[in-house]
């Protein structure tokens, strides 16, 4: 079915189509349809930043910004679910239009802007939510605050979701929030690697629970920039890191009539820089602190690519626009045959 839905919705503008597709999802889990119609994987479960995943296929932060659709999601077989990116205060976001596809490409360009609804509405969502798998929180910071003063932003939404979240994502990657990917260099990025731990362990003091922290990092990095960041990483403690987000690049794509739009190109396109980014990642860091792969995952293949170049777990966004539910179970499938070789 979803081919003859996506044929229908593709008619429309982007965002409009993306609204209307969690609508349809919410009403379908409300009248009971979702569990009949989506056949859903078989487990393989990974453990995981100390958590214990029903399997490795996840949906990357971006698509349930606001966590208003988490029930219905939890409905599609994901192994995990990551919602946000969410910052302290609401925020519209930039002008649309700010979401462009690339259908020949397998691909989007969004320059959305962290538009948001805030924290108070994203705790209130979650703390009602029947879905009980793995949930992530990808927290970031509001576009007035200035980089000099971020710390205090993503301090703010740790302490906001730590009680409500089994994982967080500190977002430093988005190339839509004017000087936010500065944030993953330098002192910069050290100095706020060791406020986020800083906040982690106030919280787990006062909470009594450990909730696990990563960062997620661009594709567009060179290797000197990578070993930096899993120098970072490694010294400050951080338990994860998220690999990618979009890419800032248009050579795949150029030529296209939205190649020269402002934003973040996903899909496709983004595939085999964010696996290039995994493979560095991994050679410098091996199995002491586990990569969570992002980008490009359109298949089976490309899904099982990121385990092998050295990712324990895979997320999903544009490819699930393009392919649908049906994607997640032949990436979890992939996956499995990896196990078997």
């Amino acid at each position: 079915m979803y081919p003859l839905m996506r044929n229908l919705l593709f008619r429309l503008p982007p965002e409009s189509a993306h609204d209307l597709s969690l609508a349809g999802l919410d009403l379908a889990h409300k009248l009971g349809l979702l569990r009949r119609l989506v056949s859903t994987p078989a487990d393989l479960p990974v453990s995981v930043m100390g958590l214990e995943f029903p399997n490795p296929v996840g949906l990357a932060a971006g698509l349930d910004k606001n966590a208003d659709h988490l029930d219905a999601l939890g409905d599609l077989g994901f192994g995990f679910i990551e919602v946000g990116t969410v910052t302290p205060l609401a925020q519209p976001g930039n002008p649309k239009p700010r979401m462009f596809r690339l259908t020949e490409h397998q691909a989007l360009i969004n320059r959305m802007g962290f538009n948001n609804y805030g924290l108070d509405h994203v705790l209130d969502r979650v703390s009602h939510r029947r879905y009980s798998g793995v949930l992530g929180i990808n927290v970031g910071k509001n576009k007035a605050t200035p980089n000099d003063q971020s710390e205090s932003d993503y301090r703010k939404g740790i302490a906001a979701v730590y009680p409500h979240a089994d994982y967080i994502t500190v977002n430093v990657s988005s190339p839509n929030t004017p000087g936010l990917r500065d944030l993953q260099f330098g002192d910069s990025l050290k100095g706020l690697m060791y406020a986020i731990k800083d906040e982690q362990a106030r919280c787990q003091a006062q909470t009594g629970r450990y909730v696990p922290l990563a960062v997620k990092i661009a594709p567009d990095m060179d290797d000197d920039g990578i070993r930096f960041v899993a120098s970072a990483l490694m010294e400050s403690g951080l338990d994860g890191v998220i690999a990618t987000n979009t890419t800032i690049g248009r050579d795949a794509v150029a030529g296209h009539r939205h190649a020269d739009e402002a934003g973040g190109l996903s899909g496709l396109p983004v595939r085999e820089p964010s696996t290039r980014v995994i493979k560095a990642l991994y050679a410098e860091l091996g199995d002491r602190l586990p990569i969570i792969g992002v980008g490009g995952v359109t298949d089976g293949n490309s899904a099982a690519e990121k385990i092998r170049a050295g990712a324990k777990l895979v997320q999903l966004y544009t490819g699930f626009i393009y392919r649908g539910p049906a994607l997640i179970g032949e990436s979890v499938e992939a996956i499995r045959a990896l196990g078997n070789d």
